[in-house]
């Protein structure tokens, strides 16, 4: 029988941002996985996270289960909360949000749009080494670990 693996707290928003991008991708087919992650930062799913109001919403539901993972029946240890919290807010820098995203001049991507389609890519491609190095039985769709 195999073993099953508890995902980390901390991967959840990259599977998240994974499963975006995927349903972008699939969605606008043959769209390139680059091109998928830019959409998706035109997407209310990226206002959201860059708000951190998913962060929000999550923490409240953790709050009213009284911290209790609703998958498992563990208490979910404070470090973990605090752990998750240093992740809200570096994802709410990394994603800023900003107007204009494209240099209206050249139509290339500004410093700031950049920084956050680096971080989408890391994310999606953390989650990918995750689910390989576990086994995990999921379809990895973007291929960016290829």
């Amino acid at each position: 029988m195999p073993l099953t693996i508890q995902k980390p707290y901390v991967i959840y928003i990259a599977e998240v941002i994974y499963s975006y991008i995927s349903i972008i991708k699939k969605k606008n087919s043959p769209l390139k996985t680059k091109d998928a992650i830019y959409k998706f930062i035109e997407s209310e799913h990226y206002g959201r996270l860059s708000r951190g109001t998913f962060h929000d919403e999550w923490f409240n539901d953790l709050k009213k289960h009284n911290y209790i993972d609703q998958e498992t029946g563990n208490k979910i240890p404070i470090e973990t909360i605090k752990l998750l919290e240093i992740q809200r807010n570096a994802t709410i820098k990394q994603l800023i949000k900003i107007p204009n995203l494209y240099d209206t001049e050249n139509n290339n991507l500004t410093e700031v749009s950049n920084k956050a389609y680096q971080f989408l890519w890391r994310m999606c491609e953390s989650y990918e080494l995750w689910c390989k190095e576990t086994k995990q039985p999921v379809t990895l769709s973007l291929n960016i670990t290829n």
